[in-house]
């Protein structure tokens, strides 16, 4: 029987937790997450375990409609196809402004596409080439480019398709899957220093808490969202770019055991469809739509605009201009009174239908023409951002005749697209690798048996969906090894299971053993609600941290206020009250984002510079410095690590290697 979502008169007094039972497993590994990258796990991680082993997923939500990709993709990002590695490198390079673990991009561009091949199989539509080769793409087929990375599907089953694969090699291999199970904490060993040996949630559907052991951990839990005031108000508060169940859990466990950090600073600040957080890639790339200022001038061809890149050379020479130096141009011509920024979506559709006109199409042929590329620009929100496509049917806009506006989001935190913050793992064993890349198992952390993949693994952005289930592949062999290598390896966890129940259900304690005391369950002296939390945190970050509100930007001073204010949250986030179980998961969730925006926080202090202008400013730092690690410069990692022991945190430099040249 599930807590109530309201209080009941059944429930007046401190609710007697030996009611609550506790469940204790033990695996040899242990797969945390529901997104792309766990699936990949999954399905990969039987080949290699030894027989009669035992592995267990755990996934906060339902595996079908869980991570990123869970309303569906119009596009996989990340497709090598005819290019190559190095050439992969070489862009992510670039668009990170040049501080990236170039190892462990090169290692998932060569295995990238074998996922994307695996998705087409399981059912997957890829678009093709009118005119080119319609075989599947792992015989050569043709896809349809929108640019030199990225191909077209037909994607709202995208997660449905390869969480079917993922469920399907569990079972076939006698592995669990628990749903609804949401992890919150990784335990070390109570043994062996440095080591993990397990976890403990409980059950977003029943009174449950599961205790696991596992001689290896794979946390994989995405990115971190509403850690910054969102632009959106009111009822459209939940509106967000990127899934709102990601809040930090990845960073926080393993920064919590130990692990270190990397790249924290970065952020990712998308350009957006303003209000409905629809994405403008397809509208960029297929479409080959421009965007105009306030004025309809096309301001990235300016002279203000080609002198303010100048400034951030040789980043803004490439092909492709930085992700971050976009938004900073867009942020530019605002601030000069220019704005607002508009997709002009109704040129780019008009532009198509014109070069068929050129190209001698007759009426009838181009009123065809004219409904399959309506179709198709419809086709990219419905497969993946519906609610942009609502907001427009609200507001009386069709794109193809009216022009519509774009806007910098919040900021989140993630290391699997335009960003690259996340942990600090060993790259591949090989004799190419810098010796301080590498000291263990590949997409290990610094801690003993725990791994990560997807937006966990630090440096290394670009990698989207595709990117992140081949990832999660690579980390599950590497996984196996270790697994086989510590077969005599016994978990102890230092908590008796009462003890971790206790500490899971305490916002459930303190919320029934005050809410009676205050007219309104939601101010009382004795606790404060999550949703309390979370407004706190935003005003902070947002004010103090460099969000929408200030342009982005911030300085030492305010980092200092923002640091006290963090201080005092943590503090009182040992009062949040939860009434129920809905309510015990956005309680930890919140722990989760003070966790990762404090560590965000210290790397933006800690780097005295402004590496990715338009995500964020040190005001105090303005200037690129890009000097090398020797030279005292900033061209360098950040890293940071928390000591579990004495709970004294430290942010360090590391060398940034070339290993892939020009």
């Amino acid at each position: 029987m599930a807590l109530p979502n309201k209080p009941t008169w059944e429930l007046l007094a401190e609710p007697d937790l030996s009611k609550v039972p506790v469940e204790e497993y033990e695996y040899d590994a242990l797969l945390v997450g529901g997104g792309m990258a766990c699936t990949g796990a999954a399905y990969e991680i039987g080949k290699w375990m030894p027989a009669g082993s035992k592995v267990c997923l755990c996934d906060k939500a339902s595996l079908e409609r869980s991570g990123a990709v869970a309303q569906g993709l119009s596009a996989i990002n990340t497709y090598i196809g005819e290019n190559s590695p190095s050439d992969y490198v070489r862009m992510v390079r670039n668009d990170l402004m040049g501080v990236v673990r170039e190892d462990l991009i090169f290692d998932l561009g060569r295995h990238v596409d074998d996922s994307v091949h695996l998705f087409e199989e399981w059912g997957l539509p890829v678009w093709k080439k009118e005119g080119g080769n319609k075989a599947p793409l792992s015989e050569g087929g043709t896809p349809v480019r929108t640019g030199k990375w990225q191909i077209m599907i037909h994607g709202e089953s995208y997660k449905r398709i390869v969480a079917e694969a993922a469920k399907a090699a569990l079972e076939e291999m006698g592995y669990d899957l628990h749903e609804r199970m949401f992890i919150v904490k990784l335990l070390l060993d109570a043994n062996k220093d440095n080591t993990v040996a397990g976890a403990v949630g409980f059950s977003s559907r029943e009174n449950k808490v599961c205790v696991y052991k596992a001689k290896a951990v794979l946390v994989a839990c995405g990115g971190a969202v509403n850690i910054f005031r969102p632009r959106s108000t009111d009822e459209g508060k939940g509106r967000a770019w990127y899934p709102i169940w990601n809040a930090g859990s990845t960073y926080t466990m393993c920064m919590q055991v130990g692990a270190e950090m990397t790249m924290m600073e970065n952020r990712f600040t998308p350009s957006r469809f303003k209000d409905g957080y629809g994405p403008v890639g397809a509208w960029f790339l297929l479409f080959k739509a421009t965007v105009v200022n306030g004025a309809g001038e096309s301001y990235v061809k300016s002279d203000a605009a080609k002198a303010e890149l100048a400034k951030y050379t040789p980043y803004s020479e490439a092909a492709v201009t930085p992700t971050c130096l976009r938004n900073h141009l867009m942020l530019f011509e605002m601030k000069e009174g220019r704005g607002p920024i508009f997709m002009d979506t109704a040129a780019a559709l008009g532009a198509f239908l014109d070069q068929k006109k050129a190209d001698g199409m007759d009426e009838k042929a181009l009123k065809k023409y004219w409904k399959e590329l309506e179709s198709e620009a419809w086709e990219d929100f419905l497969d993946m951002s519906v609610g942009q496509a609502g907001l427009w049917a609200a507001m009386n806009i069709e794109p193809e005749k009216v022009g519509s506006e774009i806007m910098p989001t919040e900021p989140y935190m993630l290391g699997s697209h335009s960003g690259c913050c996340g942990i600090w793992v060993s790259g591949p064993d090989e004799d190419w690798v810098p010796d301080d890349y590498k000291w263990g198992y590949n997409r290990m952390t610094t801690v003993n048996g725990l791994f990560t993949a997807g937006d966990g693994v630090g440096a290394s952005g670009h990698k989207f969906s595709s990117g992140a289930h081949a990832e999660g592949r690579m980390a599950a062999k590497a996984m196996a090894k270790y697994v086989v290598d510590n077969a005599d390896f016994s978990p102890a966890l230092p908590q008796s299971a009462e003890e971790l129940k206790a500490e899971l259900y305490a916002p459930v304690v303190t919320y029934y053993k005050h809410y009676q005391e205050t007219t309104h369950e939601m101010v009382n002296p004795n606790y404060i609600k999550p949703r309390h939390m979370m407004e706190r945190l935003m005003k902070y970050t947002d004010e103090y941290g460099g969000g929408w509100s200030p342009y982005y930007m911030t300085n030492g001073h305010l980092l200092d206020i923002a640091m006290k204010h963090l201080q005092w949250l943590r503090e009182d986030a040992e009062k949040m009250a939860a009434s129920g179980l809905h309510e015990l998961i956005r309680a930890w969730e919140n722990l989760h984002r003070i966790w990762t925006v404090e560590d965000h926080l210290r790397h933006i202090q800690f780097r005295e510079e402004s590496r990715y202008p338009g995500f964020y400013y040190r005001g105090d730092f303005m200037q690129v410095d890009d000097k090398d690690f020797d030279g005292g410069g900033w061209k360098c990692f950040v890293n940071s690590q928390y000591d579990p022991k004495t709970g004294e945190w430290k942010c360090m430099k590391k060398k940034c290697h070339k290993i892939i040249s020009d």
